[in-house]
């Protein structure tokens, strides 16, 4: 299972939280490209629905990874 920044973003407006088949049944109907619906294959079977997108993946980048503090002495 392989992600992207540009495959996550399928899944940006995802009814969260969902369980694997409801984000399988989004990314078909959203016309994702195959590559999305294969990780979403690829996850565990689970009664549990994801809360997000870092429960599938852990290493998603958030706004805090993108934004730094920058202080400036003026």
């Amino acid at each position: 299972m392989i992600w992207t920044l540009e495959l996550a973003s399928y899944l940006d407006d995802a009814p969260w939280p969902a369980t694997k088949d409801e984000l399988i049944d989004y990314a078909v109907r959203t016309g994702a490209p195959l590559e999305v619906i294969h990780n979403l294959e690829e996850l565990e079977d689970s009664d549990e629905p994801y809360e997000s997108m870092e429960e599938i993946w852990p290493d998603y980048p958030t706004d805090e990874d993108f934004f730094f503090e920058d202080e400036k002495d003026y």
